[in-house]
């Protein structure tokens, strides 16, 4: 992938993450994860970045990058189809490292979670099928490979690309850069690092709910189909549950009941509502109050 990396470190050196409008460098944002933010940077609109600042040297963000490449050489051994992309380690003096992942841009409108708006429901339960197909795939590579190797993957609607090549239908996973990899019953990454887009007054409660169980969600299957029909109500379309759930059913060897879904949803909407109005306060108390630089770029209201 040919990666501007001189344009990169300029970014980085002009960023301030609460005012991205101080860049002298175009930039537009597309999206945001829980510890990233993602964007276009330049004048292309052919590859997408998404910014990472959570390294303190250059040798811990080297060893996440190469687990990143590990992890999505995996996805591809299990069947999962993945975007060109490239990672680059950026270093400005007075910043954290930071890993700058870019990928190939698809077309907003093949995301899934806006596809579930566009198609008629014949389509719908096609698209369905194919990302529980591709959970199928991964859950099957980790039965072969087990207990020596095993993968997660998040797998909510905004994660995959459904898009039309040689007048098929190929689903894509887009959200790779948080590598889940266990070998021998041991999780690969570092789940400190996530931590440092935590307001440092709350790390310890957090890491009292044990963060090795946080993560552990994404290898049970039924709570990874579970998050993915919840997702639903964030995507302010709960009509589709009841369908949804005949179809994931078929996949799942315990049923998935509509209850499970609202208890599951209304305890994830109360942690994330939370967490968000956290990451707000303490950005103002960096920026305003402590006259500190605050790394991460927040979304503003997000309807859930």
């Amino acid at each position: 992938m040919d990666i501007d990396i001189e344009l990169l470190n300029r970014f980085e050196q002009e960023l301030i993450p609460h005012d991205l409008s101080r860049s002298s460098i175009p930039v537009k944002i597309i999206g945001f994860g829980e510890i990233s933010s993602i964007f276009q940077i330049g004048k292309s609109d052919k590859i997408i970045y998404k910014r990472i600042p959570i390294f303190p040297d250059f040798k811990t963000a080297e060893s996440y990058k190469q687990m990143y490449f590990e992890y999505c050489s995996l996805l591809k051994k299990a069947g999962i189809n993945l975007p060109e992309d490239d990672a680059v380690i950026i270093e400005v003096p007075g910043h954290p490292v930071v890993i700058y992942f870019a990928q190939k841009r698809f077309d907003d409108q093949f995301f899934c979670h806006n596809l579930i708006n566009t198609l008629n429901e014949v389509d719908r339960i096609k698209m369905l099928e194919q990302i529980m197909s591709a959970l199928t795939y991964i859950w099957e590579f980790n039965k072969e490979k087990m207990p020596g190797l095993e993968i997660a993957i998040d797998s909510q609607l905004s994660n995959w690309v459904w898009i039309r090549q040689n007048g098929k239908r190929k689903l894509f996973l887009v959200d790779t850069s948080t590598p889940f990899v266990r070998k021998n019953g041991v999780e690969q990454l570092d789940v400190e690092l996530l931590l440092q887009s935590v307001p440092v007054y709350i790390r310890w409660l957090v890491r009292r709910l044990d963060l090795d169980d946080v993560i552990g969600r994404y290898y049970d299957h039924k709570k990874v189909v579970t998050d993915l029909v919840a997702n639903l109500y964030k995507e302010q379309r709960p009509d589709l549950i009841p369908g949804f759930l005949k179809i994931v059913n078929q996949y799942l060897k315990e049923a998935l009941f509509q209850k499970e879904i609202d208890a599951y949803y209304k305890e994830d909407k109360m942690i994330w509502t939370l967490f968000s109005a956290l990451r707000k306060a303490d950005r103002f108390i960096r920026i305003n109050l402590l006259r500190k630089r605050y790394e991460f770029i927040l979304p503003g209201t997000v309807k859930r």
